[in-house]
């Protein structure tokens, strides 16, 4: 396990809260640290991505600095969660070199990838990359649909591959491997996480600059959710279309893959451009300033993701058609690689968190509490 210092201050502000209890109705981390007595590395992983970061424990804290006590719970659990990603990280050699240059490895590749594209589409046949190509098709007469599907579908496969195995070794290292899972638990996480429950700070909002709470975070976090959410709808509708119904894109601007995709492109862009303003102006005190690299990786490719295939699609009757596709694949490469080893990860851990939590819950008779 990485970072035992990180982890030691964790269980130091863990036994300090455990006897406080001032906190207990903020969040779900305090109800799920009362269950224990002692912590593991993998309890205190496991309360840090149960973390939602709102800072209400921080401002409400009696021992928060200056007192001598030093209990600062976001940071602290910040700083652990982050190390979580590279612990659990597959293969975990990969790890450091996301963590440390992530938002430089993530743009070179992307590039890389878009650079190849464009001279390789340019070369086979310059006059189809650079003129104005519209009806079904299109985007096939400049990269044939089996080549992208190669590339693009080998890329996410790896990218899910890679965090399957991630969350199964946060799943073992968290306790919940050899316990009975429950569709009451599942259903329970999937509407805490939909609604980001615990980004409220028991109610009053979330904690940003200062002390006055705010629900902007949730609604840049939900935009950015709910845009990616609806992107992957729109590729998943477009492929029943193509293989089931032998129609290819692009399609038509009223047809359910592009209503969807330019929602879930909006959201991309809304959603993570306020998420990094926040995090500007988020009080360095509650936050894990060292690593703030990882963050604006993930959230830059979300924005690049996005806004690269909004452009992409109003200018795709346009001769920048095969430019901007080059692009945006490219963009897209680069976010499925760094999947597995960036913040992108935080969701699916802090979703298993959320089911642990409601697993025990429901072991202690405490559902519907």
């Amino acid at each position: 396990m990485f970072a035992t210092k990180d982890l030691e201050e964790a269980d130091r502000l863990m036994r300090i809260c455990n006897a406080c209890r001032y906190c207990e109705g903020l969040c779900a981390v305090f109800p799920a640290m009362e269950m224990r007595r002692t912590f593991s590395d993998g309890d205190l992983n496991y309360l840090s991505n149960l973390c939602h970061q709102c800072g209400a424990c921080y401002y409400d804290c009696q021992y928060a600095p200056p007192h001598e006590f030093d209990v600062n719970v976001p940071r602290t659990l910040s700083k652990v969660r982050t190390d979580s990603y590279r612990s659990y990280a597959w293969p975990r050699a990969f790890a450091p070199m996301f963590e440390r240059n992530g938002l430089m490895v993530a743009l070179v590749a992307s590039l890389s990838v878009a650079v190849f594209l464009i001279g390789f589409m340019a070369w086979s046949d310059p006059g189809v990359m650079f003129s104005t190509q519209t009806g079904e098709g299109a985007f096939y007469r400049i990269m044939p649909h089996n080549a992208m599907v190669a590339v693009f579908g080998a890329a996410f496969l790896y990218a899910i591959f890679a965090m399957w195995m991630g969350f199964n070794a946060f799943w073992k290292d968290i306790g919940a491997s050899g316990e009975r899972l429950e569709g009451q638990s599942v259903w329970q996480a999937m509407k805490d996480a939909g609604q980001l429950r615990y980004l409220d700070g028991g109610g009053v909002g979330c904690m940003n600059e200062d002390e006055r709470p705010t629900d902007m975070r949730r609604h840049y976090h939900h935009a950015t959710f709910y845009g990616f959410m609806l992107c992957l709808a729109s590729t998943s509708v477009a492929t029943i279309y193509h293989y089931a119904f032998g129609w290819e894109a692009p399609y038509s601007w009223y047809s359910l893959p592009v209503i969807l995709g330019t929602v879930g492109g909006i959201g991309l862009v809304v959603g993570p451009a306020g998420l990094l303003g926040a995090k500007w102006t988020r009080d360095r005190a509650m936050s894990d300033t060292g690593r703030f690299g990882m963050d604006i990786a993930f959230l830059a490719m979300l924005f690049l993701v996005g806004a690269t295939g909004l452009l992409l699609l109003f200018l795709r009757a346009t001769p920048a058609m095969g430019t901007l596709l080059a692009i945006h694949l490219g963009f897209v490469f680069g976010f499925f690689i760094t999947m597995p080893y960036g913040k992108f990860v935080h969701g699916l851990y802090r979703f298993g968190a959320l089911v642990r939590y409601a697993m025990e819950r429901r072991a202690a008779g405490l559902v519907g509490a």
